[in-house]
């Protein structure tokens, strides 16, 4: 069984139960930082928050029967108080509890399903090259954002190109963006830079170091409209088929000569650290 269908199966087998997500990463034989890429690229959140959201989708089709109070559903879905849940599911779904057990429908949620893979997304890859690359850093801009989110990056490129200058001793043919610092909640860091020999970062500008690393190199060819789907083939059936577990370290899209920023299309290569 592939890691991610090992994960959803876990947590549907055992939706009431407490769970970290270090603890499912050890059930899956995989880190912390593997196991939340996998969600965030197939899934957009973060294995808690989709957890977080089952259990809230339980709650919602249970109170649209109608037949139990909204303290026993609560404590079913792992709030300890009315209030808690309360806010918790005003926030996931837009409305109160009390609500959804008036109305007795969830025909106007946002309901969360068991997730499955979704074929559309899986495109045609060339099996991928593997490298050696030592330790380097990128200099440049950074942000927060999930998968979710990351709408944001393409304003982080545009704000870094008239800065490009400002990086300090740099090395010239390609530019980088770097997803690192993974965080429970599905939160990263994506630095948008260029790699340099310096010691020293500018102030308000960003840096990440990376370390040396064995990696798979996979490459987008096309439009970036149709990225996304490149990423999640990767993380969803490139790496499994090949048997390949990536490691703790940061990965990162390497642009050089090949793509063309005006159009934004060309050849991006994803290099994917492998343990």
């Amino acid at each position: 069984m592939e890691i991610l269908d090992r994960a959803i199966q876990h947590i549907e087998q055992n939706i009431r139960e407490p769970l970290t997500l270090v603890e499912l990463a050890d059930l899956c034989c995989v880190s912390p930082w593997h196991l939340s890429r996998l969600f965030q690229a197939n899934i957009g959140l973060a294995p808690i928050s989709y957890l977080r959201a089952r259990r809230l989708t339980i709650a919602a089709q249970a109170l649209a029967k109608g037949d139990q109070e909204i303290l026993p559903v609560a404590l079913d879905a792992g709030y300890n108080s009315h209030e808690a849940f309360t806010r918790a599911f005003a926030g996931c779904f837009g409305v109160l509890p009390s609500t959804v057990r008036q109305t007795r429908t969830t025909c106007n949620l946002s309901l969360m399903e068991p997730w499955t893979m979704r074929k559309d997304m899986i495109i045609d890859l060339t099996p991928p090259k593997f490298r050696e690359r030592g330790a380097f850093r990128v200099i440049g801009l950074s942000t927060r954002c999930t998968f979710e989110t990351n709408s944001v990056i393409p304003k982080l490129w545009k704000d870094l190109d008239p800065r490009c200058g400002e990086v300090p001793s740099p090395v010239t043919g390609a530019a980088y963006g770097v997803c690192c610092d993974m965080e429970a909640d599905g939160h990263f860091r994506y630095v948008a830079g260029l790699e340099s020999t310096a010691t020293n970062v500018p102030a308000g500008l960003d840096s990440v170091d990376i370390p040396a690393s064995r990696y798979a190199v996979f490459e987008h060819v096309g439009s970036l409209s149709i990225f996304n789907k490149t990423v999640y083939t990767i993380w969803n059936k490139a790496l499994p088929d090949a048997g390949l577990q990536p490691g703790k370290t940061p990965d990162f899209e390497l642009y050089d000569e090949r793509f063309d920023p005006k159009t934004c299309s060309g050849t991006v290569e994803i290099w994917i650290p492998i343990a």
